[in-house]
This record gives structure tokens, sequence and C-alpha cells, in this order.
């Protein structure tokens, strides 16, 4: 089964990524990738499937789950059968700089992350507590956020409830040179998104012609540059709409040149129109706040 590669971009004013939503049934796409980056799953409630690496399998009221950089694996909501809520965080082995897990204080989590290559799913008490302490983390700012991310990832490390969900390693071959050059690219978007994107220029940094380039591009990341490109332009798009920008300023910031288009790439990527979005994720997180 061939996995899609994914390139995933950490919160505005953070080292790591951190996603919480909570939708109804059949709002996931299945969809089976891989990433540099490691990833932790919490489904606070509903049920559905599991699938990690080789491992398939079904789970019922709530799910917790480390997966290893570049571990196969598809969305957990695919399949739910009930509301769906979860938490996901995604952060790169080095994000806290090359050498950080070399200290000996991380050697716990150093060998939690080399169990990870497996996929582990975590139960009984540890998913329980941890549950709470997820929760709390979504209310924390930046800098506390971090440090709580740290004392989780000590106390899976220190866990004994968890199963190995495949008996070996089985992250997904992806070259060096293929990881160089899609970071590179990315890179670029990043720096470059709020104007236009000349597709030559950005061949030329990958040193292939045009065509190439689409074919590579397309063949690796499972999608066009330009739908790579919309993608990024829209998810910052979100950020800016969540902090109460206007929609015509999001558009021109984000490179789109045009509202109407904007509007419509918007609804084809995100299911709702710009100003539905701001208003739904409002609505959403006043029900979800903590009591």
């Amino acid at each position: 089964m061939r996995a899609e590669f994914e390139i995933i971009q950490a919160d505005e004013g953070s080292s790591f990524r951190l996603l919480h939503q909570k939708v109804s049934v059949g709002a996931f796409r299945w969809s089976y990738h891989y990433h540099p980056e490691y990833e932790i799953v919490v489904v606070f409630q509903g049920s559905g499937r599991r699938h990690v690496g080789n491992h398939l399998s079904y789970y019922t009221d709530g799910d917790l789950v480390l997966i290893g950089s570049n571990v196969p694996h598809a969305g957990f909501g695919y399949g739910t059968m009930d509301l769906h809520e979860e938490v996901v965080i995604q952060f790169k082995e080095n994000f806290l700089g090359d050498n950080f897990w070399e200290c000996q204080e991380m050697a716990a989590i150093k060998q939690l992350f080399e169990r990870s290559k497996q996929g582990i799913a975590f139960h009984g008490e540890t998913r329980t507590i941890l549950n709470e302490r997820f929760r709390k983390l979504l209310t924390l700012p930046h800098f506390e956020r971090l440090i709580e991310l740290l004392n989780i990832l000590q106390y899976l490390a220190n866990a004994t409830e968890y199963t190995l969900l495949n008996p070996v390693d089985i992250r997904y071959n992806f070259s060096l040179k293929d990881q160089e050059r899609l970071s590179k690219i990315y890179k670029f978007v990043e720096e470059n998104f709020t104007q236009e994107i000349d597709i030559q220029v950005v061949a030329d940094l990958a040193n292939l012609t045009v065509p190439a380039f689409c074919n590579y591009f397309k063949k690796n990341v499972n999608q066009t540059f330009t739908e790579f490109v919309n993608e990024y332009r829209v998810n910052q798009a979100c950020k800016m709409l969540l902090r109460g920008e206007e929609i015509s300023d999001v558009c021109f910031h984000c490179g789109f040149n045009n509202v109407s288009y904007f509007g419509r790439v918007f609804r084809e990527l995100k299911g709702k129109s710009p100003s539905q979005f701001r208003r739904i994720f409002a609505e959403t997180n006043t029900n979800l706040s903590p009591t």
C-alpha cells in the first residue's frame, strides 16, 4: 500500500503543532500517510479504526497512541461511529535542538522514541490520567505548553500500560535526498506564500525542469504544487481569520489576488466559507472550554 508524504507546519509562535478538533460522523477522509514528525493522537471520545504501520484494529471509548517518525498511519477519526473529539500533537525529533535528547535527563524519552517506531497504544490508568493533562495542554500559553509536553513525554516513557502495535520497525523508507529537496521547496513556500510564486523558480530550486518538477511533486506529495500552495495559504488564512482580521485583508496577505477565488478555494479545502469557518470555530471553542 502506497503511503502519502505529508508536510507538517508548526503552529504560529510554537515549535510543534497542536490540533484540537471535535467533529461528527463522516467528517474524516481516509488517508494513509507518513511524515518525519512524531505524532501523539489522543481521542477523548469516540470509536473508530486504528491503522498504524501494518497494524489494523478498532478502538472504543477513546484512544492514546504515539507514532514514531516516518511510521505510516491513517487518521483515527476515519470510520468513527459517533461524535469524535481528538487532540493531535506533531513535532520533529530536533524541535528542541539537534542534541537535546542526548542529555542524560532525556534518556527515558529517547527510549520511548525508539519504541515508537513500532507504534505504541497506551491504555488503563495511564490513558485516563493523561486525558486530563492533554485537555489542560489546550489552555496553556506556548512556553507552559512546551514544558507540559515534556512532562507528558516523561510520563509516557515511564508508563507500563502499553501495547506495541507492530512487531518490528515499520518506518517508511523515504530517501534523505527527497526529504532535503521537499524541505527546501516547503521552506520556499513558507517564505514566499504572501506573493505570487513562479513555478520556474521553484523548479530551478529543485534542479528540475518544470514538467519534471510537476511530476516529481505530484508523485511524492500526492497533490499538485498549486494545490499544495493553496492549501498552505488557506491554513495560514485560518490563523488570521481566528485572530479577527478582515477577510479581504487575509485574502491578499496570503497571496490570493481575488477575494472570490480565495473564497472558492477556502470552501473547497475547508468545506465552508471563511466567515462560516470563523463563526463555527469560535462556537466550537466556546463549547469545548473546560469547566
